[in-house]
């Protein structure tokens, strides 16, 4: 009897304890998953950003990420951010998938696959950033990689704002090719304004989408102590005449912003297709901090 007692509880000893499920907040609500899931497939590059900040690594990523720094090799290609390979995501079998902005669409129909959250970055960036690298620091056991990233963001964060003092307003706008459009608070770049307190060289533009379309005019009557440009072609590799190319003219040249060179291009990549990334918002604010201090 003793030997049986002695076998039974190695035996029991050698079945792995699954840990509790774990609550997280998501852009539909908390949800309860297993903690530190296997196998992850990942259809937002903001969530591959953090998710490889904290040294997660997905096992299914989209063909194309835009971003020089996160490295697909070893991941199974599973389509686009817009269109899921349905096919390759049931052979890759994931425990979770993980949608965003450009992907929640696709929501329904990767669910009926595996496990999926949507992680959608919303108009407060920072806020839903932060909430994102706590998220999955629990989710995959990194708590403690994720409050030492927190507290570089917040130290970033601290230098900018200190270094906007006392600098002036600012307006953003994003070329497209030849076209051009400014973004405010409540915008998908508003986050610029709050988060380094920079205030609105023009505070009546609509919080759209795609902003609000605006002329050389336009920016030569504002006229900025600071100019922040986003090129999405270059974001995207679209053909077309870059952002600097398309500023080039005598409007844009006479305003305070170009005179002072205070026109900051920043790594449209990073700000447009990974916003929100914990990596891709470092960056951005790495390059204002130094524009601000030069």
């Amino acid at each position: 009897m003793k030997r049986f007692a002695l076998v039974a509880a190695l035996s029991l000893a050698a079945i792995p304890v699954l840990a509790d499920p774990v609550e997280i907040p998501t852009a539909r609500g908390p949800v309860s998953l297993p903690v530190a899931p296997a196998s992850v497939a990942v259809f937002d590059v903001a969530a591959a950003d953090t998710l490889a900040a904290l040294g997660v690594t997905p096992t299914g990523l989209p063909e194309k990420l835009y971003v020089k720094y996160l490295d697909p090799k070893g991941a199974v290609p599973i389509g686009t951010l817009f269109e899921p390979d349905l096919e390759a995501l049931s052979t890759l079998a994931p425990d979770l998938i993980v949608v965003g902005a450009r992907s929640a669409a696709q929501f329904d129909a990767v669910a009926q696959v595996a496990p999926t959250i949507d992680m959608s970055i919303a108009a407060d960036v920072v806020g839903d950033a932060r909430a994102r690298l706590a998220a999955y620091g629990r989710l995959f056991g990194k708590e403690a990689k994720a409050a030492e990233l927190e507290a570089a963001l917040e130290d970033r964060i601290t230098k900018v704002q200190a270094a906007a003092k006392g600098k002036g307003d600012a307006l953003i706008v994003l070329t497209n090719g030849p076209k051009i459009s400014a973004y405010g608070r409540g915008s998908r770049f508003g986050w610029l304004h709050d988060t380094v307190g920079l205030p609105e060289a023009y505070p009546a533009l609509k919080p759209e989408v795609h902003g609000d379309a605006i002329s050389f005019e336009f920016i030569a009557e504002v006229d900025p102590d600071w100019l922040i440009v986003v090129d999405r072609g270059a974001a995207t590799g679209a053909e077309g005449p870059s952002a600097a190319e398309t500023l080039n003219n005598p409007l844009v040249a006479g305003t305070k912003a170009a005179k002072a060179g205070h026109v900051v291009m920043l790594n449209a990549a990073d700000l447009y297709v990974a916003g929100g990334g914990y990596q891709a918002l470092m960056e951005n604010l790495g390059e204002l901090l130094a524009a601000l201090k030069g």
